[in-house]
């Protein structure tokens, strides 16, 4: 079957779902994850990527409960890096420590994001590549919009490799099969040529 990291995806002649990504931060980088979600938003509209951070959570709805739910299902984990992130006990004992999990068990693919400058090179994602390039912390281009732009692009990279690993010839019936030709689709009443 058609995989994309450890997740089955049977059926023939659709496309598997969206990726979802995860946005793990200290709530003293909001407005930088604000900016960053208007970079991702060309993304979230082309159907490349999902996004979720915790101010989705709804009144009254399990905040461990949700966090712990997206960041098990997220194809994708944004770890917005800062020294608030690496302070945060929440952020880094329990968000960033469950993202490396995924990571080394490839059910997820994390991001490293360097907002502002501070020591992360011996954190556990220290060994990861992390943008912008180079790991130069996005308040340091000479516009968060040149920052973000890499960020984006990374992500999108990132998103079209997902399902890659495995060969386009793998479907539902097994490994080496060829896929089951597309029959063309009508065409809207109003487009038909006489």
């Amino acid at each position: 079957p058609r995989q994309t990291f450890g997740k089955e995806w049977p059926y023939l002649n659709t496309a598997p779902p969206t990726p979802a990504l995860f946005m793990s931060y200290s709530h003293s980088d909001e407005n930088l994850r604000d900016e960053l979600e208007k970079h991702l938003s060309a993304l979230r509209r082309q159907g490349v990527i999902r996004t979720w951070h915790d101010r989705r959570i709804g009144p009254g709805e399990d905040i461990h409960g949700q966090i712990s739910a997206q960041l098990d299902s997220a194809e994708i984990v944004l770890l917005l890096v800062s020294a608030d992130f690496l302070a945060s006990d929440y952020c880094y004992d329990i968000e960033m420590a469950r993202a490396m999990e995924r990571h080394d068990e490839a059910t997820a693919r994390v991001i490293p994001v360097i907002l502002r400058p501070c020591d992360w090179h011996g954190a556990p994602f220290g060994r990861l590549k992390a943008v912008p390039t180079d790991g130069k912390p996005v308040t340091k281009h000479a516009t968060l919009d040149d920052g973000f732009l890499e960020v984006a692009q990374a992500v999108r990279q990132a998103a079209g490799s997902l399902g890659s690993s495995t060969p386009a010839s793998m479907t539902a019936t097994g490994a080496g099969s060829s896929p089951a030709p597309t029959e063309p689709r009508p065409r809207s009443s109003n487009l038909r040529v006489k």
